[in-house]
């Protein structure tokens, strides 16, 4: 809706998009992959992790109210930020919230379910029987009132090696103008991909399975070009045989399709 709502009270729509990508590598033997899922862990540590949710919450206008974060042994991390539309005079904030200027060293995480959160989950993961290792991150950014998550999808993707991605929107709830009137959505939207970079679209094939009465909106990207040296562990391509190129290249291409189609094709 290009003009702006007058609103009775306050906007209670909750907007939340939900951000899944998978890095693909090739990793031939224990060693290889060990080293790969020590590598992916160093790459996205929790701290790294905050970094990237806070600046998804300064692009997308909000305030931090609190943050959790963990490193998983063996491998893996989390993080949460319970955030706020407008920023909260010091007096407003609860004592337990560290405005994310406190560093805590402790063996549990505090999961914030709040109606405004930024969530990241790390999932690196391998098969000793096989030689393609995935790393899969999920994000979650939930807001309330005008914020919009969507503003962030662009940050998002160029913060991470994407080979796939399964991005989900959805508005939930209603709000009301002066008159009464109900209002099940407050911005136009056709498709995810109308807030993706024309550049990144480029790189990627993409379908749409939306609801448009319901406000779900579904997109899944696969990479279209695979340069193989970009999916080689500790290996210049160089060093491999052409045969055993497009033979890791048809192995990496497989996995790709398989985990875009959300089922096993090639797989025995």
């Amino acid at each position: 809706m290009e003009k702006k709502i007058t609103l009775y009270g306050f906007n209670n729509l909750t907007k939340t998009l939900s951000f899944n990508i998978y890095d693909v590598c090739y990793t031939k033997g224990e060693r290889a992959q060990k080293d790969y899922i020590a590598y992916i862990d160093e790459q996205y540590n929790s701290e790294r992790l905050t970094k990237i949710l806070c600046d998804v919450t300064d692009i997308i206008g909000a305030h931090v109210l609190n943050i959790s974060k963990q490193d998983y042994d063996p491998q893996g991390a989390s993080v949460t930020l319970l955030i706020t539309e407008e920023a909260l005079s010091p007096d407003l904030i609860d004592r337990s919230c560290n405005l994310g200027s406190i560093a805590f060293g402790r063996d549990t995480v505090v999961g914030h379910l709040d109606k405004s959160h930024v969530t990241v989950h790390t999932y690196p993961e391998y098969h000793p029987d096989q030689t393609i290792s995935t790393f899969r991150v999920d994000i979650d950014v939930a807001t309330c009132g005008t914020v919009s998550p969507l503003n962030a999808l662009d940050y998002l993707i160029g913060s991470f090696d994407s080979d796939i991605m399964t991005i989900d929107y959805r508005v939930r709830g209603f709000t009301r103008d002066i008159q009464g009137k109900k209002y099940y959505i407050d911005h136009d939207i056709t498709s995810i991909q109308d807030y993706i970079d024309t550049k990144t679209l480029t790189k990627y094939d993409a379908i749409d399975v939306n609801v448009y009465q319901s406000n779900i909106f579904h997109t899944k990207m696969l990479i279209k070009e695979i340069e193989l040296q970009n999916y080689l562990f500790n290996k210049d391509v160089y060093e491999l045989a052409p045969k055993l190129r497009l033979e890791i290249t048809n192995k990496l291409r497989r996995e790709m399709i398989e985990i875009f189609s959300g089922m096993n094709i090639y797989s025995l």
